[in-house]
This record gives C-alpha cells, sequence and structure tokens, in this order.
C-alpha cells in the first residue's frame, strides 16, 4: 500500500507523522478538559439511555480512541450525546427491563449495527444519503427532541418516580400527577446544580462545570449521607476496565433494531459532519465525509464490542475541545486514557453522587439544541423552510423521536417536490441597448418584442412539473394579441426525465395546431442527449437558438456547432 493510501485508510499515519512539539501542551490541555467534561457527561448520558453509569464510561474510551486512528476531523469529540441516549432507550425500553443484562447486550448489540451502517455507507461512498434530512429540518427536529430530552430528566430533578412513555405527553401528564410527592432535597440539589453549571458557563466558561458540580454533589450527598434521607445515587459503579466480547446476537432482535440503527447512523453523522465541517473551515483543513462515516463506525462497533452503547460526535464537547486548544486527534486519544484511568482507580468516589446531578448535566446541555435564533435565521433566508422545520417540531412531540426522524425525513422531500412541482418562471424582455433578456419584473426597464412571449422555467422538467410547465406555455401561447412566437429559455432546465420528453412532445404538437410557433433557446447538453434520442430535436429543427435574442429575432442556424447550438455540428 502507498504512503498516500495509507493516510487515507488511517488518517493517524498522516498527522502523526508530522507532529509538531508546540502542539503538545494544547492537546494536552483539551484532553484533560475534555475528560473532566466527558466522565460526568457519560455517566448522566448512559442513565438517559436506561443504562448503569458505567456503560457511558465505556462509550467514552476505546470508542473515542478508534475515532482518532480513522477519522479526519482534528476537534471533533466523539462520545455519549443526548439525542442518541434517547433514541437507544427508546428502542430498547419496549424489549427489555432498563438495565438488565439483556438491555445491556442489545445496547451494545445497537451500537455494532450503528457502526455497520456507517461502514457499508462511507466504504460504498454513499455519505450524499444523509442529506436527505435538510437543515431547516434538522433544527425543528433537534429542537423538540431536546425538549423531550430535557423533560425526561425532570424527574430526577424532582425525586418522583414516573414509569417511561412513548409520548411525550404522556410524560407531561404523569410529572404533573407527581408534582405532590417532590421530594425537597433532591429538588434543592437539582435546582442548585442546574443553577451553579448555568453560573460557571457564564462567568467561568473554561471551568469544566459538569466535574464541579458532580465533585460538589456527591462530597455534599456523602457528607450529609442523604441517600439514607431518600436521595437517589448512582450507587457502586464497577472499576473493571472495558473487556471484549460479542453480545447476543438474534434474527429477531436484529429486525428490532435495525429502523433505529438507520435513524441513530443519520442523526448522528449529520450532527458529527456539521460540526467537524464548522471546525475544520475556521483552521483551514478539510474533513472527508466518506471517512469520516468509516471513522464513526469503526468507534461504534468498538463501542459495541467493549460493552458501550452508540456514540458519534457532539456539539458542545466539540466547542469545549477547541476553545481549549486542540490541534490534532492527540487530544481525544489523552481524553480516553485518562477516562480509562478514571473507571480503573476513581470509580468508587462516585457511589453518592446523585442522579439529580446527572439530570442537570443532561438539561443543561440539551438547552442549546433549542436553537431559537437559527429558526430565527431559516425563516428570514427562506419564509417556506419554516414549514418543513415546523411538521419536524411539532411532529417529534407529538410522536416521539423514531417516528418524528421519519417525519422530518418525509418533510423534507415533500418541501423539495413542492417547490419542483412549481418551478420559478419568468417572462423576459431585453434590456435596451444590450441582447440580454432579464426578467421583466425584476427589470421593468425590460422590453418585450412585438408578437413574441420569452418564458424561462427555472428547475429540471420532470414527471414532478412536467404538466404545470406544460398549462402555462399553453396559457402563454395566445394568438389573440397578435402573439406568433413562444420563446422557452432552456437556460434553466439542467436535466429533462422521459415524463418531460414526453409532456414537450404534447407541447410541441399543441403548438404545431395552432399559429404560435414555438422555439427554444440556450439548450444544455444533458437536456440536448434526451431530445436527440427522442426525436423532439429533428421536430424542432430550425427552431432552436443559441441565446433568446436569436430566438426573437429568428436567425437562421447555418451550423449549430459554430452557431453554439449543438455539439454535432450538422449542418441545415
Amino acid at each position: 500500500m502507498s504512503p498516500l493510501s495509507l493516510r487515507r485508510v488511517l488518517p493517524i499515519t498522516d498527522w502523526l507523522g508530522n507532529y509538531q512539539r508546540p502542539d503538545l501542551r494544547s492537546d494536552l490541555a483539551a484532553g484533560l478538559t475534555i475528560a473532566a467534561m466527558l466522565i460526568p457527561q457519560g455517566m448522566a448520558y448512559a442513565l438517559l439511555a436506561g443504562l448503569p453509569p458505567e456503560i457511558g464510561l465505556y462509550a467514552s474510551t476505546l470508542p473515542v480512541l478508534a475515532y482518532a486512528i480513522f477519522g479526519t476531523s482534528r476537534q471533533l469529540a466523539v462520545g455519549p450525546v443526548a439525542i442518541v441516549s434517547l433514541l437507544t432507550a427508546s428502542a430498547l425500553s419496549p424489549l427489555y427491563e432498563q438495565g438488565t443484562a439483556g438491555y445491556i447486550s442489545a445496547a451494545a448489540l445497537l451500537a455494532i449495527m450503528v457502526g455497520l451502517v456507517h461502514l457499508m455507507l462511507g466504504l460504498g461512498r454513499l455519505g450524499f444519503i444523509v442529506n436527505f434530512l435538510s437543515h431547516s429540518v434538522l433544527v425543528g427536529f433537534t429542537a423538540a427532541a431536546a425538549i423531550i430530552i430535557g423533560f425526561s430528566q425532570v424527574k430526577h430533578i424532582l425525586g418522583v418516580s414516573i414509569d417511561r412513555n412513548d409520548h411525550f405527553y404522556e410524560t407531561v401528564i404523569d410529572v404533573s400527577k407527581a408534582l405532590g410527592d417532590i421530594h425537597g432535597v433532591t429538588l434543592a440539589l437539582g435546582a442548585g446544580s442546574i443553577a451553579a453549571l448555568l453560573g460557571i458557563k457564564r462567568i467561568a466558561p473554561r471551568i469544566p462545570g459538569a466535574l464541579v458540580v458532580v465533585i460538589a454533589t456527591t462530597a455534599i450527598a456523602a457528607g450529609a449521607n442523604l441517600a439514607d434521607d431518600g436521595v437517589s445515587t448512582v450507587g457502586s459503579i464497577p472499576d473493571s476496565l472495558p473487556a471484549f466480547g460479542l453480545p447476543e446476537i438474534n434474527g429477531g432482535l436484529v429486525g428490532d433494531l435495525v429502523v433505529t440503527a438507520l435513524v441513530i447512523t443519520m442523526v448522528g453523522f449529520m450532527e458529527s459532519i456539521a460540526v467537524a465541517k464548522v471546525y475544520a473551515r475556521r483552521h483551514r483543513y478539510e474533513v472527508e465525509p466518506n471517512q469520516e462515516l468509516v471513522a464513526l463506525g469503526m468507534a461504534n462497533v468498538t463501542s459495541g464490542v467493549f460493552g458501550g452503547y452508540p456514540v458519534t460526535g457532539g456539539f458542545s464537547r466539540t466547542a469545549v475541545n477547541d476553545t481549549a486548544g486542540a490541534r490534532t486527534p492527540l487530544a481525544s486519544i489523552i481524553t480516553a486514557l485518562l477516562v480509562l484511568v478514571s473507571i480503573a482507580f476513581f470509580t468508587p468516589l462516585f457511589t453518592n453522587l446523585p442522579k439529580a446531578a446527572l439530570g442537570a448535566i443532561i438539561i443543561v446541555a440539551v438547552i442549546n439544541l433549542i436553537d431559537i435564533a437559527e429558526m430565527r435565521h431559516i425563516a428570514t433566508v427562506k419564509r417556506s423552510d419554516t414549514i418543513g422545520m415546523g411538521v419536524a417540531f411539532i411532529g417529534t412531540l407529538a410522536v416521539g423521536i423514531e417516528l418524528g426522524i421519519l417525519i422530518a425525513v418525509v418533510a423534507s422531500m415533500l418541501v423539495v417536490f413542492a417547490r419542483m412541482s412549481r418551478p420559478h418562471t419568468a417572462v423576459l424582455g431585453r434590456i435596451p441597448d444590450t441582447t440580454s433578456y432579464r426578467n421583466i419584473i425584476r427589470f421593468p426597464e425590460a422590453v418585450q418584442a412585438a408578437g413574441v412571449r420569452v418564458i424561462r422555467i427555472d428547475a429540471a422538467l420532470s414527471f414532478v412539473n412536467s404538466q404545470y410547465v406544460k398549462r402555462l406555455l399553453l396559457a402563454e401561447a395566445d394568438p389573440s394579441d397578435g402573439r406568433h412566437r413562444m420563446v422557452l429559455d432552456c437556460s434553466g432546465i439542467n436535466d429533462i426525465d422521459a415524463t418531460g420528453a414526453e409532456t414537450l412532445s404534447e407541447i410541441i404538437t399543441e403548438f404545431a395546431e395552432s399559429p404560435v410557433e414555438l422555439h427554444l433557446c440556450d439548450v444544455k447538453g444533458p437536456v440536448r442527449d434526451v431530445l436527440h434520442r427522442s426525436g423532439l430535436w429533428d421536430q424542432l429543427d430550425g427552431r432552436i437558438h443559441a441565446t433568446p435574442h436569436q430566438a426573437v429575432d429568428g436567425e437562421l442556424v447555418i451550423d449549430p456547432r459554430s452557431s453554439g447550438i449543438d455539439e454535432r455540428g450538422v449542418s441545415v
């Protein structure tokens, strides 16, 4: 294997071989910072996923190393995240009781399945598939998921017992009914933790607030013996390091989890690649999407075979990683090693950690996922995008995370089809003293030639919009006002399918039966190919032109090639 091929398959050989000593201090600082952040977050997100705290720690070690070996982002911080944790709980809770051996094994199997989907997409260079989920719809889905995630932790803040529900509104109802059973001490710890986290983030953002809260609340709970007063704590955490082992695999369980694996892949990769690209642009390097799929696939497979659950890149940790000074993936390697050391030597210290503190960490972490500023920006840039965003938001709250992501994908595609079905069109006129033709609405000074209508279609002509285009052209072809020529400017048509070609044939036939002639201009190569293969080019012989100006003037075409009309260059 050549050095270039090796660098593509194992990006670590590139950055490690060219490592600069001055970067070590920054990477070490970032690794320490993210470890301090990831240890409490890992346990908190495991709790959200319905798993014991140590599973979150396992998912924060070797999977992070795997990504550092195969990934192309220098700042992306991989590990457990809130949305993936909730998706895991949504998929596994109907199958097993949370925290049981079957549940833990199924979580590991889900991680392997997620990893294999990533690998198939990456090795097949199919990363474009995740683009079916548009940015605006993802914003709506993420905001709704954040609300569901945050509200799922209210029971830990209030110190009440609430069964897991499939629908958000059921959780709201159950929380309302349990308000009379609030545990005062637990509420004080939870509310105090939230206040502390927000305060530290505002006043001293470089300080790992989650670690501060974990240490403080654990000390308080241990010193005051709060567990005996009814405060729920994480209890004993095994100090065994993650060990290799395949989870139990059976066809029925794989079938139950396959949809969730696809959903986690889509959501996780969208989150990862989005944040990776932001910091790649900021530091002027490139991330390779298909290699990122491979890297995340290896991270998830590693998580599954070493007792973890699905992981992906996180927004908040990546931002902290960059702020703390990460220059290369060595920062992630340092993070993973520090978490391993903590598992081996320090887990007994977390026995008295209140679950209210972990709930507070999750709530504060997901607050930023409700991006009101981005919602306003989307509404300003393209108001119609708010439809898909709103459908995804309301749908996810109404039917849950898994069906919500399906609704989000469908909403994305419906918005695209709606735009395609009624493409932008323009009536063109000539700008005085030029040969340029422009939209007469945007350029009122543009002049329309007597007896000629020039129409531009700004979309591919396909089964989605062909009938709309046909109705438009026939409606504009009205000879009663002296019109004798219709010019279709094809500069905005970059493709035409079989239905579009058939519809164009119908349009040509109907125009042939009227006193109005149909002319085409500025036809692109792929469209010319279809017109030739369908025989429509010959039907329009002499009525295809290079520019709108030539079409309006009715210039005789001597040689299509020299006139810039067709590369075939057949003289007429």
